[in-house]
Formats: structure tokens, C-alpha cells, sequence
């Protein structure tokens, strides 16, 4: 027996405008959308459709009238082929949600043939780009004509992505959502453009193109609106309103007040609740040096090979006076005789020093360690 409570999907269904006749299943009779104006704006851009495909394959290409209606996903499978090439081309400036695009394998393969200009073409990566690109201009159509209004300043969606999956495996909008259906004819034969899109991005198409609001919206207002003090309580997880004068009344075990009235603090909270414990938050102070930690880190590589390589100097020339070097050239450095060396490590510097020779063996010896900002220097 029902306490008399809101129960949580009632609560849902009203801050959502969802239909109360089965809100986790989500069926297609869950949405409304505005056929109407949704049917109208899909009828204007058939012929742009068709005038795109036309353009890209050469072909000619007619479009048939569009439908539109309320699906679900188990609605939309059963139309569809087992394979299929799922386009995702999501919205995601001005209106964001679901936009999905799906047509039969044998459409992407025409499609891919008369652009590629080759005869049953494969659906690899590259026919698959093609497939995107055809949906991208017609992405494109559609958001000229929806921001044509002004409703929608930057509309804007991520760029198409094809995909051949098995149906299953197409991400088709969650719950309830639109689709449009394209039939398009080529040489007697003809083909089909599915486009679903979610809910939200539904009803902000409608808006934009000055349609009307789904009723479920004004239904779940008036609902809202004639919410009772009982059905408040509820809503705030059973505690009955704060009557006037600052008191509250808590309710006992059993969900029975107790007629026990609490006075009100100053700031709104109950005298006697527990108050946050709020405590300022300090922060380490910053320690210069590398920590014991860093330095048993830093013993991981120490056996690690780096190059190092000593530079008695360097000069440049023009490429005539390389090409003109042979035996006996002699090539003046911009070192001077006696100058210190660099000693550089994967080709860094970081010292100096002076050549040395060890038994028949050149050798160098250290006498400058570069300062760090040095070092940092030759980096650049």
C-alpha cells in the first residue's frame, strides 16, 4: 500500500517532462517530437541530398520524400541489415547529444565505387573516410539551414566517423530518440539514409526551427505546480515542511513526529546539529634541493649509456668551399690555439677542458663545470 509518498521515479518523471507509463524502458511512445516541423525541415534538404551525392560520384541520384518518427533503439535494429556502416557526427556546440547516421553496406560500397571511380570497391579505412565525407556535407546542410534562424549561433558537430560494425554494435541514442529516413533511388535502385538523433537534440531542432514544445514539458509544469506541503516533505526525503516562526518538526521512529519543535539557529541550521569542522588548509612549504625519494630514484639509470663527445671547434663554409676541399686543406676553427675545448654530453655541453695525451691516446681534461644557466643555455 502506497504511504501516500512521491516515489523516485515519479520524482524523475516529473523534473524530466518523461511520460510516468515505464521510464526505464524508454519506449518510442515515451517522445514527442514535432513531426510536422521536423518533416518539413527534412523535406528541405532531400534535394540537397540528393544534389551533394550527385556533385561527389558524378551520378544522378534522386531523393525520395523523408519520413520522420519516434524510435527506439529495438525499433531501429529490426529495420536495419545485419552489417552496417554507423557514422557518428555528434553535436556539440549550440545543440549537443546523440547524432548518428547509418546506411547498409551495399550503399557505403556504391558510394565508394563512383567516387573512387573503381568497381566494387572494398569498405577499408579509405572507403570508410569517403562514407564520411559524403555524411559531412550533409551534416553541413543541416546546420545551415538550423542556424539560418539565428537560434543557434556556432552550431557546430565533431567530425563524421564511419565505422563497419555489425548492428549491434552501433551506437544508436539511448531511451527514446528521432529518425529520419532518407530514401534515395539511383538506376531503379534504391537505398536508405537513416539519421537518429537524441532526444535533447530533437527538441532543440524543434525550438530552433520555431515548432512547438512537446507537451509532456507543459504537463509536467502543471504537475510540478499543483505539488501539495505532503508532497514537498516527500520530496525532501520525508521531513515535513519548517512551519513559521523558525521551527522544525523532526519526525520520530516510525515516521511519526514526535511534536517535538527544534529551534532554528541564525543561519538556518537546527541549534544542536553538529557543525562542519572547517579548517584552513596549509600547505607544505616548498624544500629546495632534491628530495631522498629523487635521489634513490635517480640511482634506477645511473648505468644507462649517454654520449659524450669532445668539440675542438667549429667553422662554416660555403658550399663551393666544401666542394672544392681535398688532400692537404686546411680548415680554420673559432677556436684559438691553447683555448679550452668543450666537452658535451648528447650533444649538450655542460664543461671545458684541455686535451691531453694519454700513453698514444688523446684524453681531455676537465677544468670548468658549466653553471646551470649555462647549461640551459645551449639547450636552446
Amino acid at each position: 500500500m502506497s504511504d501516500g509518498a512521491i516515489s523516485q521515479s515519479e520524482i524523475d518523471a516529473l523534473l524530466s517532462g518523461v511520460d510516468m507509463g515505464g521510464i526505464s524502458a524508454a519506449p518510442a511512445s515515451a517522445a514527442s517530437f514535432d513531426v510536422a516541423t521536423l518533416g518539413k525541415f527534412a523535406g528541405g534538404l532531400k534535394d540537397k541530398l540528393a544534389g551533394n551525392l550527385n556533385t561527389m560520384t558524378g551520378a544522378s541520384f534522386e531523393a525520395g520524400n523523408p519520413s520522420v518518427e519516434a524510435q527506439s533503439r529495438d525499433e531501429l535494429l529490426s529495420k536495419l541489415p545485419d552489417m552496417v556502416i554507423a557514422i557518428m557526427a555528434d553535436f556539440n556546440t549550440g545543440l549537443k547529444g546523440d547524432h548518428l547516421f547509418v546506411l547498409s553496406p551495399e550503399f557505403g560500397q556504391k558510394l565508394t565505387s563512383l567516387i573512387n571511380g573503381e568497381e566494387n570497391a572494398e569498405l577499408d579505412d579509405m572507403a570508410l573516410s569517403v562514407i564520411s565525407e559524403v555524411v559531412s556535407q550533409h551534416t553541413g546542410s543541416e546546420i545551415t539551414d538550423l542556424s539560418a534562424g539565428g537560434k543557434l549561433p556556432g552550431l557546430a558537430s565533431n567530425p563524421a566517423e564511419a565505422v563497419h560494425v555489425p548492428k549491434a554494435m552501433a551506437r544508436i541514442p539511448q531511451g527514446a530518440f528521432c529518425l529520419f529516413t532518407y530514401p534515395v533511388t539511383l538506376d531503379g535502385q534504391t537505398y536508405t539514409l537513416w539519421e537518429a538523433v537524441s532526444e535533447e537534440v530533437a527538441q532543440g531542432m524543434v525550438t530552433a526551427l520555431g515548432g512547438n514544445p512537446p507537451p509532456q514539458a507543459a504537463a509536467a509544469g502543471d504537475a510540478m505546480g499543483t505539488l501539495s506541503a505532503s508532497d514537498l516533505g516527500s520530496l525532501m526525503g520525508g521531513a515535513s515542511p519548517q512551519p513559521a516562526g523558525g521551527m522544525m518538526q523532526q519526525p520520530g521512529a516510525g515516521g511519526m513526529n514526535m511534536g517535538m519543535q527544534q529551534p532554528m539557529m541564525g543561519g538556518g541550521m537546527p541549534m544542536g546539529m553538529n557543525t562542519p569542522n572547517v579548517q584552513h588548509l596549509q600547505f607544505p612549504n616548498l624544500a629546495g634541493g632534491p628530495t631522498a625519494q629523487e635521489q634513490g630514484n635517480i640511482g634506477l639509470i645511473m648505468d644507462v649509456n649517454m654520449e659524450m663527445t669532445v668539440e675542438l671547434g667549429r667553422t662554416k663554409k660555403q658550399i663551393k668551399e666544401i666542394l672544392g676541399m681535398g688532400e692537404g686543406t686546411i680548415i680554420e676553427l673559432d677556436k684559438l690555439a691553447g683555448e679550452p675545448v668543450d666537452i658535451l654530453v648528447n650533444h649538450k655541453a655542460i664543461a671545458k677542458g684541455e686535451v691531453v695525451v694519454i700513453d698514444e691516446n688523446f684524453g681531455v681534461r676537465v677544468t670548468e663545470i658549466l653553471a646551470p644557466i649555462d647549461r640551459v643555455g645551449s639547450i636552446q
